[in-house]
């Protein structure tokens, strides 16, 4: 194993050669002409119309997408441009700052939350060309102001003004989410609500990302392929773009849309419709020219609650696909057992049943995963 590497974006994103740390093999790297991957056509959701008057129309579209790759976007969906726009300066203005005060809010072993570079500390090969400040945010009204009070613990009472940025963004996109959870119960032919109540008091993550400028953008990516090991995920990304979706055995583009937020199905919620919705490979790619960011969160039940199928999801035409598990469970798996990938629910299924939720050996066989 070499020297760690440190991954410092003022620096590395002026270097004319990357660090083999970021160098991933040919067969995963992008293609050097990343204009010639075709743009993927999903369903596109008016919110607001659902909302008011449950079309059935819109229902079949994101079921399609969904048992296919995963995929939908929404617009008409209530969240304030000036907050995203102010989201955006305050997500810059982060990522701005020196290596070193960033780090003051660094993301320590086995934890989900706090400031990434690179995941230098956890893995040392084919590291992702970004970072990212991930944060826990709650839906329980005692932790109404976690994301604040968490900003000003850690980073100091100058970032007050972000932390209560993120704590309103976190609020709007809580209800967002729930919202969202009534359309796909739809899609599942389940009443709207059924699936509200699993999220109703859960433990969502924030993160921001931020992939600076590459020289070499041919040679890494920002995000390698992977599969979110969350619920679900509800993404803006900026007018930069970088996503990618592989369908029918491609990759596939993800305009950006300005009013539109970008859904992905992941393994939890797939476990949670017993594999009726696909949780689907993804990517991101990096700029050779500019910085791409994105405001991405994350869905998730609370820690303790059992994700298990409704009774009208499970039949002889679908057997159980899975076994039932925390997310507590799973979360441990992700952030201390295995580098999340295209397999990490077979691997988890896997663990747990073999080892009844003890790791001994896992860590050691799967451990060299890709993270992501």
């Amino acid at each position: 194993m070499g020297a760690a590497v440190v991954f410092d974006a003022a620096i590395l994103s002026k270097q004319e050669a990357i660090p083999a740390q970021f160098v991933w093999p040919a067969d995963e790297a992008p293609a050097a002409d990343d204009g010639a991957v075709e743009e993927i056509a999903i369903p596109v959701v008016d919110l607001g119309e659902f909302l008011a008057a449950g079309s059935g129309g819109i229902a079949r579209a994101v079921a399609e997408a969904c048992e296919r790759h995963g995929f939908f976007q929404v617009v008409n969906h209530g969240v304030d441009p000036a907050l995203l726009a102010e989201a955006y300066r305050c997500c810059d203005a982060f990522y701005a700052r020196p290596l070193a005060e960033k780090q003051r809010a660094r993301r320590r072993a086995g934890e989900n939350h706090g400031y990434a570079s690179s995941f230098t500390g956890r893995f040392d090969c084919k590291l992702p060309w970004k970072e990212t400040m991930s944060f826990n945010c709650s839906a329980a009204p005692e932790n109404a102001r976690v994301v604040a009070d968490y900003f000003v613990g850690v980073l100091g009472e100058e970032y007050r003004h972000m932390g209560e940025v993120c704590q309103e963004y976190c609020d709007v996109m809580t209800r967002l989410a729930l919202d969202i959870t009534e359309v796909l119960a739809t899609a599942l032919g389940l009443g709207r609500g059924e699936l509200r109540g699993f999220f109703a008091d859960g433990d969502p993550v924030m993160r921001l990302n931020h992939y600076p400028p590459c020289r070499q953008p041919h040679l890494t990516l920002g995000t390698g392929p992977h599969r979110d090991p969350t619920s679900l995920t509800l993404l803006h990304q900026d007018d930069v773009g970088g996503l990618q979706v592989l369908t029918d055995g491609a990759w596939r583009a993800v305009r950006p849309r300005a009013d539109a937020f970008v859904v992905n199905i992941g393994d939890t919620f797939a476990a949670l419709t017993n594999g009726r919705h696909a949780s689907c490979l993804h990517r991101a790619v990096v700029n050779g020219r500019a910085a791409r960011r994105s405001l991405t969160f994350f869905l998730n039940p609370r820690l303790d609650r059992v994700v298990s199928p409704p009774p009208a999801l499970v039949d002889a035409a679908h057997p159980r696909a899975f076994p039932d598990f925390t997310w507590r469970e799973f979360l441990e798996f992700t952030q201390t057992h295995y580098r999340s990938d295209t397999n990490t629910m077979d691997a988890f299924v896997a663990w747990i049943t073999q080892s009844n939720g003890d790791g001994r050996g896992c860590h050691e066989s799967l451990g060299k995963n890709v993270h992501t």
